[in-house]
């Protein structure tokens, strides 16, 4: 049995899946992922700072114009679609088979395709709130604000996505929910991370479940915990996956 239909296999077999995932699940979406070796942070820009800077949490405070000009051109992606991971996961969300998506997206791929128990690390571009009087707001609202930092209509105040920069401390409540779920699981798919980021890439040691499957195109820190590795696009495996469910 090759290694396609043996995930197929599992799949079959389990209750009870929980998905972890990381930037590599939106790469065939369009959306460049991180640390890749075409990854966001060795593309050049116009900004004297790396990537790690402006996404800080002290930057943001200190340079907000520099800040949304890299966010606003680099981190969000609107037309970006959902591909065969995101649908796979979303249908066997429906089907009952995987009771969570653990993220360390923020691009909403995951609730387009129709997934519903998305539990978001690092947040989302689609909320915002202002910093001033908590007023929220949708990314389509801060689009439509041409200034390239957005202030609220309401009181002036600067609008920040509810995204987690460096800095700032992941949401203890996701974090908590993560774990919860990810110690109930009787299957894990880690798909599209290397699996380095801290803290998200340790809740995958609270998994005491039978299987555990990698779908990434590079080796991890975590290959040797793996009962199956799967190093083809995670896109195109998902859709391959879906035909033979």
């Amino acid at each position: 049995m090759d290694s396609l239909q043996t995930l197929v296999s599992w799949i079959k077999d389990s209750g009870n899946i929980v998905f972890f995932g990381g930037a590599g699940t939106s790469t065939e979406s369009g959306i460049p992922d991180f640390r890749s070796a075409a990854g966001l942070y060795r593309e050049q820009h116009n900004s004297p700072y790396p990537p790690e800077v402006m996404l800080s949490r002290s930057f943001f405070m200190s340079s907000p114009d520099i800040f949304f000009d890299f966010y606003r051109s680099k981190m969000i992606h609107p037309e970006a679609k959902p591909n065969g991971a995101h649908l796979l996961l979303a249908e066997l969300e429906r089907g009952g088979k995987l009771k969570a998506v653990i993220t360390q997206n923020i691009d909403g791929l995951h609730q387009l395709a129709g997934s519903r128990r998305v539990l978001e690390l690092h947040g989302s571009i689609h909320r915002n709130h202002c910093m001033d009087c908590s007023l929220p707001y949708g990314l389509d609202q801060v689009l439509a604000i041409k200034d390239i930092v957005p202030s609220c209509p309401a009181c002036g105040g600067i609008i920040k996505p509810d995204v987690v920069l460096y800095e700032e401390e992941l949401d203890h409540d996701v974090l908590m929910e993560s774990v919860a779920a990810i110690a109930a699981a009787d299957m894990i798919i880690i798909g599209g991370t290397s699996l380095t980021v801290q803290p998200a890439a340790s809740l995958i040691t609270y998994f005491r479940g039978r299987h555990t499957v990698l779908l990434n195109g590079e080796p991890t820190p975590y290959d040797h915990k793996a009962d199956l590795i799967l190093t083809d696009r995670i896109g195109e495996v998902m859709g391959r996956i879906q035909k033979l469910l």
